[in-house]
């Protein structure tokens, strides 16, 4: 299906993954061609597609390009032999948008770490310029359509780039690591601008849907964007959002595991450590992992245990990372001097408990150090899957091992019958050891035999393959909101003529964008220059029909000779006029001190509320409260009211961070009838962003045409994606110039 799916939906074929790094590094002028579970995942795709996927990879070579001499060379070949495309980076460059701001500013709070954070702004112009340069290689490689990859934070930037570039393109993004609570994340001064980036692909997927909560609610607090579990909406779009737990490459570990090398280092290690029991830990040497606290917990072990110190060894082997940085140089220091005094404290004549290997070891090496392992101790602080724990499980084809996994790693998500700790927990990662040690045999096999089976089926092909299968599924299907952009032979309705033409304007998310506090979103100057030039045309009656109170819109508005329409239609001035006049006197607005009452409850117990009392509603804000409180209290307010007035002429409308209770006798569509009934348009325009303005849309008697402004369902013909696409319109309505242009 997954293959039937690529054939149906992409004419070229074609998959272009970007990453910070190649899987090639250019040593001493040579490409040395490197492997990895991401490598193997999109060659697996690119397989199992029958060999027809065109798999063109964007990244750094490695490396800085002062060392490198013949860069076209090494372009030319990159491209011709594996379809790879190369940037080059500056020394000056790789220090500070590799080791600055990936690593020492965006690691550390995706990690929870903001003790190791730092940031500095030269390192954030470069991290943008760099972003903008993968930019520039994608948009020289890609064709029309084609699908683009994008992975992890060091370019994270880059699909809000694309986007800009290049809207032909399928674009999906994957984190590999965590994301944050969002009271770690907004520590970062870019968060913002991070998250804008992200929300340029059409689809961003995660290991967990802890993560992929977490990114929802920064999203919501941060730029005010709301989103159902799935789908976060903006602008005319959307962005999906998805879990995809990442796997192994477990075709290299199926043909290492019946090598014949694999089988004679299995013997050979057999030999070195008979009659010990193996405790194996294989990690990058990283302040996230665990390590001093993995080595509390065995020498806790090896002091409650005194009877084991002779055939219990502890293998440690932990790969050197960011060997270059003082916090990585601290921890070697701090691991080797505790490893010095457990062995010094608990070793005996016949064994040292603790082995510590401070480097990479063969494949074949780990192959049999995974399968003869009785306990392996997989216990980081924080990590976005940990495919150790899952690699151990694929080389374990007797079921007679056990997994003792950290339950903040991402692979505790999928895991389930591993023995959980706490990395946190010294006492009880000691106590978890000697339980693993100690436990029968076919509860062993029992655990980990189900295990093994999600490993091997779900490793890192199936992983790309579900990826891009839903990124395709994704970008087939328009936005479950999507209506029609408004054009400029539409607008030609509106051209001068001596006809009669109104048009009909909500104001806050139409004319005016929101603002935390309600007062201070007056006119800014570019709607009232777009408003001072409408007011200029004989042939257009102008209606503004708001939600706020007829004084504000005096205030504000009433410098133009413009019919103001306040509360919803319950008051309205005509142009010329002065006071204010009743739609419906005879409405009937017994029930609002009943609703005040409760109103002035929620009020009083959710902080960053308050209520508007209007002449013909109430109105419960909560823009300014925390938002996941706000949004929560609002549905129990509406569950509160529906009971409350269910018998009165009154009718609920949950708006943009507001809850309103209004007449029923009373709405805007009310309002648009009555003066077009008054007189007779030739044209009509509506426009509106919310609930309230749905009436408008609906009476469609008059032939309008009808303009949704933002995201959601609507009943409008139309979209504009925000207020300054309002403007740009209303301007080209009052100049009637560049149309195919303005919208």
């Amino acid at each position: 299906m997954i293959q039937d799916a690529f054939v149906m939906t992409r004419a070229n074929n074609r998959i272009i993954n970007v990453s910070n790094r190649l899987p090639v590094s250019i040593r001493d002028g040579q490409l040395v061609k490197s492997s990895g579970g991401l490598v193997s995942a999109l060659e697996g795709v690119q397989r199992t597609g029958g060999g027809d996927f065109d798999l063109q990879w964007i990244g750094w070579p490695g490396g800085a390009a002062e060392d490198t001499d013949d860069k076209d060379r090494l372009t030319q070949q990159l491209k011709d032999e594996f379809g790879y495309h190369p940037v080059f980076l500056s020394d000056e460059e790789i220090e500070a948008f590799y080791h600055g701001l990936s690593n020492s500013s965006l690691w550390p709070l995706l990690h929870y770490n903001p003790t190791y954070f730092n940031y500095q702004h030269n390192w954030w112009q470069t991290y943008e310029k760099i972003n903008a340069c993968f930019a520039d290689a994608v948009d020289d490689a890609a064709q029309e359509g084609d699908l683009v990859w994008v992975h992890d934070y060091h370019l994270m930037l880059l699909p809000k780039m694309l986007r800009e570039r290049r809207p032909d393109l399928r674009i999906g993004f994957f984190l590999h690591t965590p994301f944050p609570s969002y009271e770690v994340f907004r520590c970062h001064p870019k968060r913002q601008e991070l998250l804008e980036g992200l929300l340029g692909a059409d689809l961003i997927g995660f290991h967990t849907f802890g993560y992929l909560r977490h990114f929802r609610s920064a999203v919501l607090r941060l730029t005010g964007r709301e989103s159902d579990i799935y789908t976060i909406r903006h602008d005319e779009t959307e962005t999906h959002i998805g879990v995809f737990p990442i796997g192994i490459n477990w075709t290299g570990f199926e043909q290492a595991l019946g090598s014949d090398d694999f089988q004679a280092t299995r013997e050979r290690f057999v030999n070195d450590f008979k009659d010990k029991r193996i405790v194996l830990s294989v990690e990058r040497l990283d302040y996230t992992k665990g390590i001093p606290k993995k080595l509390e917990a065995i020498e806790k072990y090896l002091e409650s245990n005194p009877d084991r110190r002779d055939n219990v060894v502890f293998i440690l082997i932990a790969v050197p990372s960011r060997e270059d940085v003082g916090e990585y140089a601290q921890l070697k220091e701090n691991i080797e001097l505790a490893v010095s005094r457990i062995n010094g404290q608990y070793a005996t004549i016949s064994n040292i408990p603790v082995h510590f290997i401070n480097r990479g070891v063969k494949f074949d090496e780990l192959c049999a150090l995974y399968a003869m392992a009785d306990v392996a101790m997989v216990t980081p602080l924080i990590d976005g899957m940990n495919l150790v724990a899952k690699e151990y499980i694929a080389c374990q084809e007797n079921h007679g091992g056990v997994l003792i996994l950290s339950e903040f790693a991402g692979a505790a998500q999928e895991l389930f019958n591993a023995v959980m700790v706490n990395p946190y927990d010294v006492d009880g990662m000691a106590w978890a050891v000697g339980e693993a040690l100690d436990m029968d045999d076919a509860l062993k096999r029992r655990q980990m035999e189900p295990m093994r089976r999600l490993v091997v089926e779900k490793d890192s092909k199936w992983w790309a393959k579900r990826f891009i299968q839903s990124l395709v599924s994704a970008t087939d299907q328009p936005p479950r909101d999507a209506v029609k952009r408004l054009d400029g032979q539409t607008l030609m309705k509106f051209a001068p003529s001596a006809k009669k033409k109104a048009l009909f304007l909500d104001y806050d998310g139409t004319l005016r964008g929101f603002t935390v506090d309600p007062a201070k979103a007056t006119p800014e100057p570019a709607l009232l220059a777009a408003l001072s030039a409408l007011e200029l045309r004989t042939d257009l009656d102008v209606f503004i029909v708001s939600g706020r109170k007829g004084e504000f819109l005096r205030q504000h508005l009433g410098r133009f000779n413009f019919t103001l329409i306040g509360e919803h239609g319950y008051a309205y001035k005509r142009r010329g006029g002065d006071a204010f006049e009743l739609l419906n006197p005879d409405a009937d607005l017994d029930w609002m001190p009943t609703v005040r009452e409760v109103f002035d409850l929620y009020a009083a117990s959710t902080p960053g509320t308050h209520v508007e009392q209007k002449r013909s509603a109430v109105v419960w804000h909560y823009r300014a409260a925390d938002p996941e409180f706000g949004q929560w209290k609002a549905v129990e307010l509406i569950g509160h009211l529906k009971e409350a007035i269910a018998n009165v002429p009154a009718a609920i409308a949950h708006g943009k961070k507001i809850v309103e209770v209004s007449s029923q006798q009373i709405n805007k569509g009310m309002a648009v009838e009555r003066f077009i009934h008054e007189t007779k348009y030739d044209a009509v325009l509506c426009i509106g962003d919310d609930q309230t303005d749905e009436t408008m849309f609906r009476h469609r008697s008059h032939g309008a045409v009808t303009i949704k402004v933002g995201p959601g369902t609507t009943d409008a013909e139309f979209r504009l994606s925000g207020p300054e696409q309002v403007h740009h319109m209303l301007a080209t309505i009052a100049g009637m110039k560049e149309l195919a242009s303005s919208v």
